[in-house]
């Protein structure tokens, strides 16, 4: 009893440095805090979580098995952790919300096996007796839909962020009746599980919520991938809730309600950042009416050099930097950040304007930014600085294209129109770091690189930033 109790203090102290660890990464200046906060809570749980298993397993080999799962799990994530680039972070982070999808499978299939599949066992005569049987049917049920939704979303995911599928959305005949026609039947089946429990209605709703959660993420266009990653963040944190519930762990229930809730309102920011609806982002994605047109040319672009460039960035009293998911492949922060410093140096004002949904992660410039050390208080979000880009002498749209797209406020008939996006074209030189001239990640050609006060820098942006640097 006394560790018992012990324990569940423990519970209650993690899940409050849990909640000091979201308030924390919510601020530049605090995230390093929040993150501390975070592995300070898991390593409580942890010990809390063994102290447990080591007062009720009597033959110890349950415990056994924990520590050894507990250390090949440390061993895989730490080594992952390191060696995993800027760049790879939103994959990683996709795959690893299947391994909590896949978890909660798991442990909804042991709640059936323990309580189900043999009702005069100890826990089942327990359940039966305060007479909430029916609704333990009713979480193992729910647990394994939404787990099994969150296993082939999240790999689905991973395989378009990591480019080893087309990011292009799966378009079916039919896809909304597919994915609602998938819904009704769960609520008919977990209505039928809760009054009979039966075997083949696990093993139904498996299979439904699988290749639910496969179409789902499938439909869905490199576009709306940042949303993507926040919905299935939201998705595993209620996997883990429903877990918790099985397993009562009071713990468990109230991270995953954290998750679950700070996922959702994440992509609900998301989706207002796109002007998009969270379920028409379901219902698919960007660049699905693009066409053969979207990499057509709209005009004829004008190049320039490094050494050019140089010379503007010595005229402007103001600079506006505009990063993007190119600068995370190019790894080319650090060299932008000797830019800022430079130019600082000299008195130019140089500032950032972060789009929401820059890269393929919610906050992705955002820490490339801060590994490099450019100072937060010229980091600006979309909203604070959109009005500032008339009046600026000069802008730098690295490895940006669809968070910078004018046909998003001037094209009704855009895939993207109604995006709210950085109105960088009505500063007085806007110069784009780009590889080719090919569309973005959404698919749709961008008017900007045929604007009369827009050139083009060709190649490698960490090269080009070098080339820069040089010539001042």
């Amino acid at each position: 009893m006394a560790v018992d109790t012990a324990a569940q203090a423990a519970y209650i102290v993690a899940a409050l440095l849990f909640i000091l660890a979201l308030a924390g990464l919510s601020k530049h200046e605090t995230a390093k805090a929040g993150n501390a906060f975070g592995i300070a809570g898991m390593a409580l749980a942890l010990v809390a979580t063994l102290g447990l298993a080591l007062d009720h397993d009597i033959d110890g080999t349950g415990l056994e098995l924990l520590i050894v799962a507990a250390a090949i799990g440390a061993f895989i994530g730490i080594k992952r952790a390191r060696a995993v680039e800027m760049t790879g972070m939103p994959e990683l982070i996709a795959l690893l919300h299947s391994f909590v999808g896949l978890a909660a499978v798991l442990v909804g299939w042991n709640g059936y096996l323990l309580v189900e599949a043999d009702p005069d066992s100890a826990e089942g005569q327990a359940l039966r007796a305060t007479q909430t049987l029916g609704i333990h049917h009713g979480e193992v049920f729910v647990g394994v839909f939404i787990g099994a939704v969150t296993v082939t979303g999240s790999i689905v995911a991973f395989l378009k962020l990591s480019a080893r599928i087309k990011s292009a959305p799966l378009v079916l005949p039919g896809k909304n009746a597919l994915n609602l026609g998938a819904l009704v039947l769960f609520a008919a089946l977990t209505t039928w599980f809760v009054l009979a429990p039966a075997l083949w209605l696990l093993v139904a709703v498996t299979v439904i919520a699988l290749l639910l959660g496969w179409h789902l993420v499938a439909s869905i266009g490199g576009g709306d991938m940042p949303v993507v990653v926040s919905m299935l963040n939201s998705y595993s944190g209620w996997a883990a809730a429903a877990s918790g519930f099985l397993l009562d762990n009071d713990l468990l229930i109230i991270v995953g309600a954290l998750v679950g809730s700070s996922g959702a309102y994440l992509s609900y920011i998301m989706c207002k950042a796109m002007n998009r609806s969270f379920l028409s982002v379901i219902a698919g994605g960007f660049g699905i009416d693009a066409g053969p047109g979207g990499e057509q040319e709209q005009g004829e672009h004008r190049e320039t050099t490094p050494e050019n460039v140089a010379e503007l960035l010595l005229q402007a009293d103001s600079v506006i930097i505009t990063p993007g998911y190119g600068m995370a492949v190019a790894q080319a922060q650090y060299g932008v950040a000797e830019l800022t410093s430079k130019l600082r140096d000299k008195g130019v004002d140089v500032r950032y304007g972060i789009h929401p949904v820059a890269g393929r992660l919610p906050g992705h410039m955002n820490v490339l930014l801060a590994e490099a050390k450019v100072p937060y208080d010229i980091v600006l979000e979309m909203d604070e600085i959109n009005d500032d880009f008339d009046g600026t002498s000069v802008v730098l749209v690295i490895g940006a294209n669809d968070t910078v797209n004018p046909a998003a406020t001037e094209d009704p008939g855009s895939p993207i129109a109604g995006m709210p996006v950085l109105r960088v074209w009505e500063a007085d030189n806007v110069v784009v770091f780009k590889r080719t001239m090919a569309s973005g990640y959404a698919g749709v050609q961008n008017p900007l690189f045929f604007r009369e006060n827009a050139t083009m820098l060709f190649g490698d942006a960490k090269e080009r930033v070098e080339n820069i640097l040089r010539a001042l």
